[in-house]
């Protein structure tokens, strides 16, 4: 994605420094663009639960890293402690941000590299050791050690090189889907979107916006709504400055004008991106999403949920009962922040003694859903869909495995 014409990762490493890993801190978007350097765990967890990061793909990735990072800590410790560290390490990362499965993914897949490092045994040159305590080798010196945080290293790299590759495929799977709806009319293809599903929910490319910004480079016209998306405003903030430094005609709009739209013939197709699907399904995305499926169910407007498949639960089934909703702070449903003059200020919105709810996500059950686009191909919302696809995740029947 090119920022200014110069081309960005939401997430890469230091090229001349492998202990610190950059990040675009996105809570200053579209008023600044600002790059954070993350060096520890506790850095990382920040930049999570905070919002530096947001976006499914993107807070695996960062998890992933966050793990590699912690490896580097642990790798200065003593030797009997480093798993044990690591595993403090994936528990801080998996309490983050609940809802996402792609942390729990990722954190896993790193940990599991970690612990397939070769076991403890003499210097690979055999020569012999004085294990007295004086003569020990140092834990960040040991073979075990260091090939543990450079699997940790290699893990979070693949991660994040898997989630653009797959979000490109993820394009090139919906970019027909466009085509056909250009084929069909005149004048531009009308996307409504929620949230941000683009390239800074990502580590590139993004899940939703991949289909958008291929049409467009290929000259499919193309023109987004934009859901400003309350209470954190992804839509207004980021969504519509990603697509506005790709070139993509889009407009903002307030999150309960999409229904009218459709009313009005106005939206041809809706596309929104997922924190986690289950083996069924169903999809928990940003909160508002059920509503714009059911509006679009009303309307015989099609209504896609594009993901990679380290989005996938494939443990859960039932979303409204198994999928857990995250409860963020009421304050950013109390006040709002934006540029004031040259500054970024927060106002409150609502009366000093008024109280808020700040449910994150909801759910959209797969009968809501026309089809789901993936690195693999398009599928139906459904157990059977889903598992022609990736039939080596799901076995017949209502069990499933990993």
């Amino acid at each position: 994605m090119n920022v200014d014409g110069k081309p960005y990762r939401t997430i890469w490493m230091e090229p001349h420094d492998p202990r610190v890993v950059k990040i675009i801190d996105q809570r200053f978007l579209p008023h600044r663009f600002a790059v954070e350097d993350l060096r520890t765990l506790e850095e990382t967890a920040a930049a999570i639960r905070d919002m530096h990061v947001r976006g499914a793909g993107l807070i695996g990735a960062t998890a992933a890293y966050g793990m590699y990072l912690a490896a580097l800590r642990a790798s200065e410790e003593p030797r009997g402690r480093f798993l044990d560290r690591l595993e403090e390490a994936a528990e801080a990362l998996r309490a983050t941000r609940p809802t996402a499965v792609n942390l729990e993914w990722a954190v896993s897949r790193v940990l599991q590299a970690v612990r397939d490092a070769p076991a403890d045994r003499e210097p690979m040159h055999h020569t012999p050791v004085d294990r007295s305590p004086a003569k020990r080798v140092p834990a960040d010196r040991s073979p075990t050690t260091r090939r543990a945080v450079e699997r940790a290293l290699a893990a979070a790299s693949a991660i994040a090189e898997e989630d653009a590759r797959h979000c490109r495929r993820i394009g090139e799977h919906g970019l027909p889907l466009l085509e056909e709806l250009a084929g069909a009319k005149e004048g531009p293809v009308n996307v409504l979107t929620h949230c941000n599903a683009g390239w800074l929910a990502f580590v590139d490319y993004g899940s939703a916006t991949a289909p958008i910004y291929l049409a467009h480079d290929r000259g499919v016209p193309v023109h987004v709504w934009v859901d400003e998306t309350r209470p954190r405003n992804q839509g207004a903030r980021l969504t519509a400055w990603e697509l506005g430094q790709h070139g993509v005609p889009h407009t903002v709009i307030a999150d309960n004008t999409g229904g009218h739209l459709m009313q009005k013939g106005m939206v041809d197709i809706v596309v929104t991106g997922a924190d986690r699907v289950t083996c069924a399904g169903d999809a928990a995305n940003k909160i508002g999403t059920y509503l714009k499926a059911l509006a679009a169910k009303d309307n015989g407007v099609p209504f896609y949920v594009a993901l990679p498949s380290s989005t996938f639960d494939w443990e859960k089934r039932d979303g409204l009962s198994e999928i857990p909703i995250e409860e963020r702070d009421p304050s950013e449903v109390l006040t709002i922040s934006g540029l004031c003059g040259d500054q970024i200020r927060r106002v409150r919105l609502a009366p000093r003694e008024s109280g808020a709810a700040n449910y994150a996500f909801d759910v959209t059950p797969a009968r809501l859903i026309t089809g789901l686009i993936t690195e693999r191909g398009v599928c139906p919302a459904s157990e059977e869909g889903i598992g022609a696809l990736f039939p080596e995740k799901l076995v017949p029947g209502p069990h499933v495995r990993r």
